[in-house]
């Protein structure tokens, strides 16, 4: 290839190791073959919010009816799959996943998506720290400690980047290549031949689709991927995240889509909701309380769950429950019984509905929920339980809002969680404990569009205040205020995350993703 046609990249220290030629010219193919599809799928998203903000109501595909009533299945699992009571999540930094691969999880799922700020080092070092783990050669040393793997470790699956972001260091005739592609790729070049010489497999999961023509996308992604590499088709497997509205009425046909490379799907909770109040953004009838009030006891939410698990059920794939965002809280008791119950009363709910995994976001709550789910599911996933098979879930079901307020407390806490988690992203940080919950770039969305949504549509406070453009200005500022006091050293970061926050929550128009505007700002 010439230079012209082969993707150029920022330099970095680690580039012998991760952007080598054989590895650059592989990403250039999967871009060249698939950047223009990614983003005519990008423009259908924006179609689609066009009909949405019209008027139109989702509903289940008339068109698809014959893949829904179909008696299809996915290809079966492989071994280290069949088993996922706990998986634990966390970004690709290499404390982090040494710590979670030996945190007595079954799956640990690296992030180069909502939990990692997508800065050039954090995206190259992790590729590196991937590449050392899967060998096993990876160490830390750091505190006065040595880190390394254990005997026994957690499966590793990969999460790269979604569809709407670009890779601006990495370049091919000079627009930006994508995110999910350049992680993706270079993850699968460097890895997919050892992983499978140590029995495991190129796993992923796949974040944000709207629906099967996105699963599709991936789907000749991956066939073309293994093709390159003189691998078997099928070897991928993929877990699909429903976290946006859209998707769960594709929930069959997405399985349908990736059925030679399906691992079945998970309940994206947190970026669900924000995607409930983004693709009805413009319907004033679609309000939601306040962030703490939206939980999966909710009927929508568990309309939502329960359907997941009939379907993946049905074409005998696993259903993976969501994150609980609660961690242990250190030097107060009563607020770590707290936690320990709401994890407890969550991991519960997902084990008897019938899912056949979880999610944690520290390995403190890991004994917990295997705890839970070795009580509740004796055998290594429940797809054979029969429960939810006779469920009926409406469009209506999917789309009615949970009651609840809106209180002062609330507004508050978006402001002050938004703040807090945009300054650490512009950081480097993308999971950040903040009031002994473990935020990242999702649940941050559902703060800040929440704050937008309610002063959109003259929300008031229980107590009957307000929430306008300028008020929440005004509550910017005094969270600025008061956080710079109590960090003087980070004040100027702090108050560019207030510049970055303030349009997001005030503008007319209601800005797609938060790491957008915000990817601008990272190096």
């Amino acid at each position: 290839m010439t230079q012209t046609q082969t993707i150029t990249t920022t330099a970095h220290p680690l580039a012998a190791r991760v952007l080598t030629p054989d590895a650059l010219e592989f990403l250039t193919a999967l871009e060249a073959r698939f950047g223009t599809r990614r983003r005519h799928l990008l423009d259908a998203r924006q179609e689609r919010q066009t009909r949405l903000d019209a008027g139109e109501t989702p509903d289940f595909l008339a068109a698809t009816r014959g893949v829904r009533e179909g008696q299809w299945r996915i290809n079966p699992l492989p071994q280290d799959l069949q088993d996922r009571r706990v998986e634990i999540t966390g970004p690709v930094d290499r404390k982090m996943i040494i710590n979670a691969l030996n945190s007595g999880a079954n799956v640990f799922m690296a992030d180069f998506e909502d939990a990692s700020s997508p800065t050039w080092d954090n995206c190259v070092q992790g590729q590196v720290n991937l590449q050392d783990a899967v060998r096993r050669t990876i160490t830390l040393d750091a505190g006065g400690k040595t880190y390394r793997l254990n005997d026994q470790v957690a499966t590793l699956i990969v999460r790269p980047r979604g569809l709407h972001l670009d890779e601006k260091h990495a370049t091919l005739g000079g627009q930006p290549v994508s995110g999910s592609l350049f992680d993706f790729g270079l993850y699968f070049f460097h890895n997919a031949r050892e992983l499978l010489a140590r029995g495991s497999g190129p796993y992923v999961y796949l974040p944000k689709l709207e629906g099967h023509l996105e699963a599709r996308w991936w789907n000749d992604v991956f066939e073309y991927a293994q093709d390159a590499l003189g691998i078997p088709r099928g070897t991928i497997k993929a877990t699909v995240l429903i976290e946006t509205i859209l998707a769960a009425f594709e929930m069959d046909e997405i399985l349908y889509e990736l059925r030679a490379h399906s691992a079945g799907l998970n309940c994206g909770r947190w970026d669900y909701i924000f995607s409930y109040i983004k693709k009805f953004r413009s319907d004033p009838g679609r309000l939601l309380p306040d962030r703490a009030q939206v939980t999966m006891g909710t009927p929508m939410m568990l309309a939502y769950s329960k359907l997941a698990v009939q379907t993946c059920h049905k074409r005998g794939a696993p259903a993976i429950g969501g994150m609980s965002a609660f961690i242990p809280v250190k030097n107060d008791r009563a607020a770590n019984e707290r936690a320990f119950a709401q994890v407890r009363a969550d991991k519960e709910r997902e084990a008897t509905n019938g899912h056949d995994g979880t999610w944690v976001a520290h390995p403190g709550m890991v004994a917990l929920a295997r705890e839970v789910f070795d009580r509740l599911m004796p055998e290594p996933n429940q797809i054979g339980s029969g429960k939810q098979a006779d469920l009926t879930v409406t469009a209506l079901d999917l789309l009615t809002p949970p009651e609840g307020s809106v209180t002062a407390a609330g507004v508050n806490t978006n402001v002050d969680v938004s703040l807090q988690y945009l300054a650490a992203w512009l950081d480097g940080r993308g999971a950040v404990p903040i009031h002994n919950l473990m935020e990242d770039a999702a649940t941050a969305e559902i703060s800040r569009a929440q704050l937008w949504q309610w002063a959109r549509y003259d929300v008031r406070t229980d107590d009957g205040t307000p929430i306008t453009p300028d008020g929440l200005t005004r509550l910017v500022d005094q969270h600025l205020a008061r956080l710079q006091a109590e960090q003087p050293e980070r004040a100027a970061r702090l108050a560019e995350a207030a510049e970055l926050l303030k349009p997001l929550i005030t503008s007319d128009t209601f800005e797609e993703f938060l790491t957008l505007p915000g990817y601008a700002r990272l190096q």
